[in-house]
């Protein structure tokens, strides 16, 4: 092999290295790009998450206050224990001795509603409801 020869086979992985080189560069240039964004998506995720926990009760607990979970309790019970008998929401309230002035039981109505999206009521009639079987 004489020097011209072993000159462009240098050249020629000289070359070779050179293009590696510049395509390892545009990699690195769109991996940093890309480093970038996640780590904008991880912090807005971070301040998601923070400002979801200060807004959330602490402990995890239910939204619901202890005595809207003790009528609801009440009511899954008269529900139980009268499992065929249909019910309105007034018939309800003077079953459990609740009082019967027009916003109570407009509250009761709101639940009995709650209740039946959840599947545990029927409503067999307008503003009637009903233990699912």
């Amino acid at each position: 092999m004489n020097v011209a020869e072993l000159l462009a086979g240098l050249q020629a992985q000289h070359d070779e290295t050179t293009a590696r080189a510049s395509e390892l560069r545009d990699r690195i240039q769109d991996l940093t790009a890309a480093l970038a964004e996640t780590e904008a998506r991880l912090a807005d995720l971070a301040t998601t998450a923070k400002v979801i926990a200060e807004l959330a009760p602490a402990g995890g607990e239910d939204p619901d206050p202890p005595e809207t979970n003790t009528v609801y309790q009440a009511i899954v019970n008269a529900f139980n224990q009268h499992s065929d008998q249909v019910f309105r929401a007034r018939e309800l309230h003077e079953l459990l001795g609740m009082p019967t002035d027009e916003a109570s039981v407009n509250i009761t109505r709101s639940r009995l509603g709650r209740l039946t999206r959840q599947g545990f009521l029927t409503q067999p009639g307008r503003g009637r409801y009903q233990k699912r079987t």
